[in-house]
């Protein structure tokens, strides 16, 4: 097997000694090929030409970020491909949260991690998953958001664990200013940074509703989580679970809020840390499973995250469950 490995030098959890180690451990398993990634996007672009080069596989060592970059290149190098015939995907954790990663049964440690890899190489063991996709208006582009908008204007990406709108997203995105000031991806940071935001937001007028085909809209909506796996993120060990029933296997889960009150969102909060199997409770939540396609629509430009990543405001994202999408060795 020919597999390339794609590794985010910066990432939170890993030195270069840890990554001469994995490097080669997996290079006594496969004829390996190693790339690091010098900038934002150099990930995807990778990922991209990878079965072009006659890679069987991609691997990538790095944080949710990167990972999300390398399944983007994967499937657009080969759109509308069967599975199968992609180059499969190797996780490898090396973020602060690794969702993803801990979302497949992987190790949180890149080295258990690489063991746990190995021994599914060694017994052809894979799994195919499916995945979220984002389509949204470049609104800078000047035409009314929607469906309508016109393909060049049009931007889509493909969402492993989770994206969102509104309060969440705003979290993201202060997190991520201070990330480029020098703080580094603690799981305090994100709980501070939460806690700390939750007082400036905009608690009294809601900017979101859910429209579903064939269905009435949902208005009113502070804050929507898109969810296509559970935990929906972690808070150092602890998995923060919204929406406890979403899965790969699934279409998308959605949790909205209506209410942004402090004593409902502490009741919030309370019922979705740690392991759930029941749904959060509250008049306050909207609850969706297993939803194929819908759009979240904004009243003014909101907040977006993707996989933790923050993608600026926008008024109009238009989610779909693409099942079957990826084949992951785990």
């Amino acid at each position: 097997m020919r597999a390339l490995l794609v590794i985010n030098p910066k990432a939170t959890s890993t030195n270069q000694r840890t990554r001469d180690v994995l490097i080669q451990a997996l290079g006594a398993a496969v004829d390996l090929s190693v790339e690091e990634t010098a900038y934002r996007g150099h990930a995807a672009g990778l990922a991209g030409t990878a079965h072009a080069k006659g890679f069987d596989s991609v691997a990538v060592l790095g944080g949710d970020g990167t990972i999300n970059e390398t399944v983007n290149g994967l499937l657009e190098g080969q759109p509308g491909e069967d599975a199968s015939r992609r180059p499969s995907l190797i996780v490898i954790p090396g973020g602060s949260a690794n969702v993803f990663a801990r979302a497949l049964g992987l190790p949180n440690d890149p080295v258990e991690a690489t063991g746990a890899v190995l021994e599914a190489l060694r017994d052809g063991r894979s799994r195919t998953i499916g995945l979220g996709q984002a389509i949204w208006h470049d609104e800078a582009a000047g035409q009314d958001p929607g469906p309508t908008a016109t393909a060049d204007h049009r931007n889509s990406r493909y969402f492993t664990f989770c994206a969102g709108l509104g309060y969440d997203a705003e979290v993201v995105r202060a997190v991520e200013g201070l990330r480029s000031a020098g703080y580094r991806a603690r799981p305090t940071l994100y709980v501070n940074t939460a806690v700390r935001h939750f007082f400036v937001t905009d608690r009294r007028h809601p900017a979101l509703r859910l429209v579903r085909p064939r269905r009435p809209e949902t208005p009113g909506l502070f804050m929507a989580i898109v969810s296509n796996v559970s935990p929906w993120t972690y808070a150092g060990s602890r998995p923060i679970t919204p929406t406890p029933w979403a899965g790969f296997e699934t279409g998308l889960d959605v949790l909205g809020l209506r209410k942004l009150g402090l004593p409902s969102f502490l009741a919030f909060v309370r019922q979705i840390i740690g392991e759930h199997s029941g749904l959060p409770r509250g008049k306050h939540l909207v609850q969706v499973h297993d939803e194929q396609e819908f759009t979240l629509v904004a009243g003014r430009p909101v907040a977006f995250q993707l996989d933790g990543d923050y993608l600026g405001e926008h008024e109009w994202v238009e989610f779909r469950s693409i099942p079957d999408a990826l084949q992951v060795l785990a």
